[in-house]
Parts: structure tokens; sequence; C-alpha cells
């Protein structure tokens, strides 16, 4: 009894040794003040919940930790988005969510560009109307899988060949992305195809874009403060740790164990709800 007693204590002792050589290995110990949250694949799929992850989320709340959603998602509107988290059962506040799309409309905004958009047509409506009287100066590109044939892309080809400073928005340029019925291609492959044609290198919006990381992450937080957990392991955790954040890659939507990021993820978890419980125990063991 008295050697099962001793065997539990050095266990416990080796698990908590585990978490403190993470949280001083900078030579500081990690102390997580905001989450940014990846939502299709780690929260979500489709219109289904990550198990316990609605329950999850409002443990990390009230854990004091503050919340943000980023995600690279681009077939929906912000309104279509936010009505879809809520009827899943998770409880957030439509300001929270910050998007590629969001962030590509303040872009277009900013630069009073009138493109060419390849997007869905519920995104569509996030974007600013056509100008009819200026001829397109830029191709906007997120995920459309209904826009995506021939005309459309020899379309927007020809608007980026007509002039050299016509710009090529990627929205985001994802790999691929994780559906009831599997992986489904995402829209990383028509920006590199437009970019192989055109020589127009895009400029990238979404994730694992540097400065939308450090768009989203709150006021007064320092970027080794926050965490990023996400089910993509280049654009979810190598983008966010390359902006001195941590990253909990999770095994959920579209992860896949044969894709290797250097540095390794600070933490790999099940799912969206380990990744919580992990989350509390850095916190809670300082």
């Amino acid at each position: 009894m008295l050697k099962k007693s001793l065997l539990n204590v050095f266990s416990n002792v080796m698990r908590i040794g585990r978490v403190q050589h993470r949280q001083t290995e900078s030579g500081n110990k990690m102390t997580l003040k905001a989450a940014l949250i990846d939502l299709s694949g780690t929260l979500h799929v489709e219109d289904e919940a990550t198990p316990n992850a609605v329950e999850a989320l409002e443990r990390l709340r009230a854990s004091g930790v503050i919340v943000k959603f980023v995600t690279n998602t681009t077939k929906e509107s912000s309104n279509t988005l936010y009505n879809r988290l809520c009827k899943i059962g998770f409880n957030l506040k439509k300001e929270e969510i910050y998007s590629s799309l969001s962030a590509a409309v303040n872009y277009i905004k900013l630069h009073k560009l009138n493109p060419y958009y390849l997007v869905s047509e519920d995104a569509r409506t996030d974007f600013p109307p056509y100008d009819n009287t200026k001829p397109f100066d830029s191709v906007a590109i997120g995920l459309a899988p209904k826009e995506f044939h021939y005309d459309n892309l020899n379309k927007a080809f020809n608007i980026l060949l007509a002039n050299k400073c016509n710009q090529l928005i990627a929205i985001h340029q994802g790999k691929y992305y994780k559906t009831n019925n599997g992986l489904a291609l995402g829209p990383g492959s028509f920006v590199k195809g437009l970019q192989f044609a055109t020589g127009t290198e895009p400029i990238v919006i979404g994730k694992p874009n540097e400065y939308f990381f450090k768009s989203a992450i709150p006021a007064d937080i320092r970027p080794e403060e926050c965490v990023m957990i996400g089910d993509d392991a280049n654009d979810d955790i190598e983008g966010a740790m390359s902006a001195g954040l941590k990253g909990i890659l999770v095994k959920t939507g579209k992860y896949r164990k044969e894709v290797v990021i250097s540095p390794e993820p600070t933490a790999l978890v099940e799912n969206f709800n380990s990744a919580v419980d992990w989350i509390i125990s850095v916190n809670t063991s300082i």
C-alpha cells in the first residue's frame, strides 16, 4: 500500500514537472490570460459541437481567461456564422468573433478597392458593393465551392493580367477543411493557381498571417500571455507560435498526425474540452 502511494506521489510530481518545464523553458512562468479559439473543426464540425465543447467554453470563461474566436471561415457571412454557433448551443457575442472575412472587408475599405469577388453568395453580403463606374482593380478569393468554375477563374485570371498593380487578395489559403463527409478542398489551391498563372503574389489576410493573430489579441494582453487553440497545425498553431503565442493543437476536425511542425505545439490534446483542462491546469499550478 505504501509502495503504491509513493508511486502515485512520484507520478504526480513528474506530471507537474513536465508542466513547469513548459512554463519555465523561456525563463518565465506561463500565465495564460486569453485564448484565441478556432471554430470549424475545433469547436464544431458543421452543425455539431465537438465533444463537450459547449460546457468547456463555459468552464474556460469561468476560469477568468478572456475568449476570442478567430476563424478563416469565408463560406458564411458573419450573421450566418454567429447564428449557426448560437443554434449549436454556444454562448457568445457576435463581436467576440474575429474572422478573415471581416479583416478582408476592412482591408478592401481601407484601400478603396473594387474587387472581383470569388466568394460565396452569403459571404458576399458582408462586402462593399461593386462600383460599376470603375474597372475591377483586384480579385478577392475565399472559400466558394460553387464559384470555382472555369469561367469565373478565367475572369479573375484576366483581371490580374490586365494591370500589374491589380491585387490578388487571399482571404485565406487553407489547403482543406473538415465536413461531415471527410476533408474537402479549400481555397488555397485556387489562390496558388492564379498566382502561378499570373505571377501575382497574393496578399494573405487570414491565418497564418502574423498581423491577423496580433490584431485578434485582446487589448493589454501580450502575445506570450495568449494561447491559440486549433485543429490546423500550419495555419492555426505554427502561425500563432510564429507571432509569439502559445499553441494547443486538437485532434479533431482537419487534424492529421502526419503533419509535423517545428517548433512542436505547446500542447497536443484530444479535443477542445481537453485544451480547456490543460489551460486551467497550467494557470492553477502557478
